[in-house]
């Protein structure tokens, strides 16, 4: 079956009519202003995601690799006081923060009235405020930990969104522009378009990895607080134990 022959006149631009770049950078180039704008802050957007990627991916393994090495020590039999004497000097993690909290607290309160620790309502204040120190600590640190973990939310929800609105414009603007040559050429037509969908592709490409890294990071640092959490109760035991056996 013959088919129907194609019409040159649809797929060659007209004479006088510079070919388009239709490159990525060719087509930035040659988009309209304002998609400009908007394909530049998703570009400086991207990059700001994948530093926060990048840091929190460091923090992360530093922290975990930090609190295995002080868990060590922590749980290798020696003095408590002794261990604290060594880290309280540099506190580089929240870990070691949580704790040189808690036994700051402890030898204040011992320092202060070392006598009415045999007195069971002295006892369960000085348990309370060192479980309270402890957990302000943790909540302290977290927030740091957690901090521009945001900007990946915001990056991961909207950044399509951002893209789409400059591709509407972009295809509004090749709208009226063909409306006003009067020209439905597909030679005109298809630069004004691809330049407008770029902007929706670089909306996909800082959207999809910050979705990706958010909910991963979300995930290790929930379980690095838990594992804060764990310490926090078992060294509020081991504190707990001491009160009695003075007791």
């Amino acid at each position: 079956m013959d088919s129907k022959p194609v019409d040159a006149t649809q797929i060659m631009p007209p004479a006088g009519m510079e070919p388009h770049d239709f490159s990525v950078l060719g087509l930035f180039m040659q988009a309209d202003i304002v998609v400009k704008v908007i394909m530049i802050g998703l570009l400086v957007w991207s990059i700001w995601s994948l530093a926060i990627m990048f840091e929190k991916w460091v923090r992360l393994r530093t922290l975990n690799a930090r609190a295995e090495k002080f868990e060590d020590a922590f749980w290798s039999g020696g003095s408590l006081d002794a261990l604290y004497e060594r880290v309280a000097k540099k506190v580089r993690d929240p870990m070691v923060a949580t704790f040189v909290a808690g036994m700051r607290e402890w030898k204040l309160a011992n320092e202060r009235s070392p006598r009415n620790n045999s007195d069971v309502p002295m006892r369960g204040n000085l348990q309370q405020r060192v479980d309270r120190v402890m957990a302000v600590t943790i909540a302290r640190e977290m927030a740091q930990v957690e901090r521009y973990m945001n900007v990946l939310a915001t990056a991961g929800s909207t950044a399509t969104f951002v893209g789409l609105a400059g591709t509407v414009y972009g295809i509004m603007s090749s709208f009226t522009s063909i409306a006003a040559a009067q020209n439905t050429n597909l030679a005109v037509v298809a630069p004004g378009i691809a330049e407008a969908l770029l902007s929706t592709l670089l909306g996909l490409v800082v959207a999809i990895p910050a979705v990706m890294a958010y909910n991963k990071f979300a995930s290790d640092i929930g379980r690095y607080a838990e594992r804060l959490d764990g310490f926090s109760a078992e060294f509020s035991a081991i504190l707990s134990r001491h009160l009695e056996d003075k007791g």
